[in-house]
């Protein structure tokens, strides 16, 4: 009985997840129990660990009598969210090129190759970037930074960059507007680090993750 609830959980946390990304449940929106329990045809207590889950991703918030919301978007949250990855992403990436070994580099450069070959963005919701594409993408910031040593850093920048991701997700259409090379921004971020340029590596994140920033603020301000 105990594996079919966490198996019943882990699905409604996917698909609300997925719905949550791919803008069917957009930023703001209210997310009720009796809504939810027949959207996803589960439990009350599925749901609720499903939405805790999602508000430790930042996907989600908890309102003072009003249950939960999908986190909403602002310039504000963006804006310290940004600052905040940036000096801790880069700093464990220092690390990582500091620190990595010869299968730290193998195993980024896999991580690169997978993500170059996942489809980038849903034919169904070309606004948004498919699963595999997201999935590949995540894996392969990890792998760059698996390479430093400390994993408390580690588990912040991934806690970071977890509650970018819906930002990341709503950036894709001004990005392709403004012709944005993500697969390249990519790979010069690779070839830093395998290369063990440490400066440029970090030089490169950095603007990898403001960029997108720039992009969503800019179109908010068009």
């Amino acid at each position: 009985m105990a594996t079919t609830g966490v198996t019943r959980t882990d699905g409604v946390h996917a698909r609300l997840r997925e719905d949550i990304l791919g803008g069917v449940l957009p930023p703001g929106q209210r997310l009720k129990f009796p809504e939810l329990c027949k959207r996803y045809d589960t439990s009350v207590g599925a749901a609720r660990e499903a939405l805790t889950r999602l508000a430790s991703a930042g996907l989600v918030r908890g309102q003072a009598h009003q249950g939960y919301v999908v986190t909403p978007l602002s310039v504000a949250d963006l804006s310290e969210l940004t600052v905040a990855r940036v000096e801790v992403e880069c700093l464990v990436l220092r690390m990582a090129v500091t620190e990595g070994d010869v299968r730290w580099e193998a195993d980024a450069i896999a991580a690169h190759h997978l993500l170059e070959r996942a489809p980038y963005l849903d034919p169904e919701n070309p606004a948004r970037s498919t699963a595999e594409w997201a999935a590949a993408h995540a894996a392969f910031h990890e792998a760059l930074l698996a390479g430093c040593g400390n994993r408390r850093l580690r588990e912040v920048a991934t806690g970071l960059r977890d509650e970018a991701e819906l930002y990341r997700q709503w950036s894709i259409t001004p990005a392709l507007a403004k012709g944005r090379d993500v697969a390249a921004e990519h790979r010069a971020i690779l070839d830093a680090a395998v290369a063990r340029d440490t400066d440029l590596a970090i030089r490169l994140l950095g603007e990898h993750i403001s960029l997108t920033s720039r992009l969503l603020i800019d179109s908010a301000a068009d």
